[in-house]
């Protein structure tokens, strides 16, 4: 995987933009700049003067990586070199008189509308962190000045979506925030709920304790990263992330850990989403409500905590199709479960049960492809008996999947259909295209193995 900066710096230069093209309008309009040759100079002259400015002089990190205080200072920084930039560049351009005033005025106005925009976010984030949202818990192995510095840089930032939970010493020490030695690694990420492993690496460290913790956070569904001690020797494009100035390696990297793919799949998931709601659930469900309520007494809607990305549980939506009981949360549904009702019995054969996960999807629990989730009780039990089970969940789980328009769909009362369910999955995970997304949905309406049995 290559560096996200770049990605990352042509997302916020376009966020840049609007902003700028927003200030240069409304100050046109304000102050009566309105002829057609004012505008269209104004504004090719402004963006031009932008873009050579952000990416001349700015530094390859994105975004999220400044603390408020120096993001205010690099914002601040870059608004001088704007305006000299952009009097360079208007003297070819030969503007009117009244042209230096109106370029401190709209460079004025875009200056606090980039800090508004920026506090904003950091205020919205912060907030969101605290409360645990969208928050990946994290440990750290090691407790040298590498592990502190990053430590520092997690904490300072809640852009990072980072909450830093605590140490795991390899020798004993003073720190007053440590969970345990290396030893009971394993024991402190099932207690703590930890989604992310972050271990201190040297660069003279034996394979043996690489595969290690590999091997460890692989069975767990745990991501890794290693951070070398000697960053300076790493200043290199290579497969990495970055907290700060700090270069974290990925030693399980996968498509969708880059932020364009990320982007693209979220994309497509909210248009699709918002497609199948607007033109399917609209109309169809007051229908299936009546029919619902008709068919047994119960809500329409059934909700279960499933289990989600990075190990963390959410509540899945699907229509009710079966008899309210008891065994809901622990038993599989089968082909002629005397718990459905008869019409849960259509709307599980035709799928239409599934129709309400498009909005799991559109807050982002789900994607719409994905494999399956799975009930708690039954991600628990797998775990111990499939090797690396939870390495399904290091991406959002799907409506429909590969390994359920390849067949390996419903119940999975023999150990082998799981098997073959986690292999299909496995082999999505680590080969994702956007094209292959667009094939499974092709699948999934039109292909005969994903209709041939219910689904869980």
């Amino acid at each position: 995987m290559t560096s996200q900066n770049t990605v990352s710096r042509l997302i916020f230069l376009l966020l840049d933009l609007m902003c700028l093209n927003l200030a240069i309008g409304l100050i046109i309009y304000f102050a009566g700049y309105g002829t057609y040759h004012v505008i269209s100079t104004s504004l090719l002259h402004g963006n031009l003067s932008w873009i050579i400015t952000y990416f001349v002089f700015t530094r390859e990190r994105p975004f999220w990586e400044e603390g408020i205080i120096k993001r205010v200072l690099q914002i601040s920084n870059r608004a001088l070199i704007f305006i000299a930039v952009a009097a360079v560049i208007a003297l070819l351009l030969r503007p009117n008189p009244s042209f230096p005033a109106f370029l401190l005025k709209y460079t004025a106005l875009f200056y606090f509308g980039q800090l508004c925009l920026y506090s904003f976010a950091y205020t919205y984030l912060k907030y969101k962190r605290r409360k645990g949202l969208n928050t990946d818990r994290v440990v750290i192995v090691g407790t040298n000045e590498t592990c502190q510095q990053l430590r520092n840089a997690i904490d300072r930032n809640p852009l990072l979506g980072y909450r830093f939970i605590g140490y795991i010493y390899l020798e004993p020490g003073n720190n007053t925030d440590v969970l345990g030695p290396q030893e009971k690694l394993e024991s402190i990420i099932r207690e703590n709920n930890i989604q992310m492993v972050i271990v201190s690496l040297s660069l003279f460290t034996n394979e043996k304790y690489e595969s290690d913790y590999l091997n460890l956070c692989y069975r767990l569904g745990v991501r890794l990263r290693f951070v070398p001690e000697n960053q300076r020797w790493l200043r290199i494009k290579m497969n990495r992330d970055s907290v700060g100035d700090m270069i974290l390696i990925n030693p399980l990297e996968m498509p969708l850990d880059k932020i364009d793919s990320r982007i693209i799949k979220r994309l497509f998931d909210i248009t699709i989403s918002i497609i199948c709601i607007v033109f399917l659930f609209s109309w169809l469900f007051p229908i299936i409500a009546v029919l619902i309520k008709l068919s047994s007494k119960g809500p329409v809607f059934f909700i279960q905590k499933r289990t989600g990305i990075n190990n963390k549980p959410f509540n899945l939506i699907k229509f009710r199709s079966m008899e309210v009981n008891e065994l809901a949360d622990i038993q599989q549904a089968s082909i002629d479960d005397p718990r459905t009702t008869y019409i849960g019995r259509l709307l599980r054969r035709t799928s239409i049960d599934e129709l309400p996960q498009f909005f799991n999807v559109l807050l982002g629990n789900m994607s719409v492809i994905g494999p399956r989730p799975h009930m708690l009780k039954h991600t628990e039990q797998y775990t111990h008996l499939i090797d690396h089970f939870l390495f399904r969940h290091y991406v959002k789980p799907g409506v429909s999947g590969w390994a359920q328009v390849s067949g390996f769909r419903g119940e999975t009362d023999e150990l082998w259909k799981m098997e073959k369910r986690f292999e299909y999955d496995v082999e999505y995970i680590e080969n994702w295209t956007f094209w292959w997304d667009v094939q499974i949905i092709w699948l999934t309406l039109f292909g005969l193995k994903s209709l041939e049995s219910m689904d869980n």
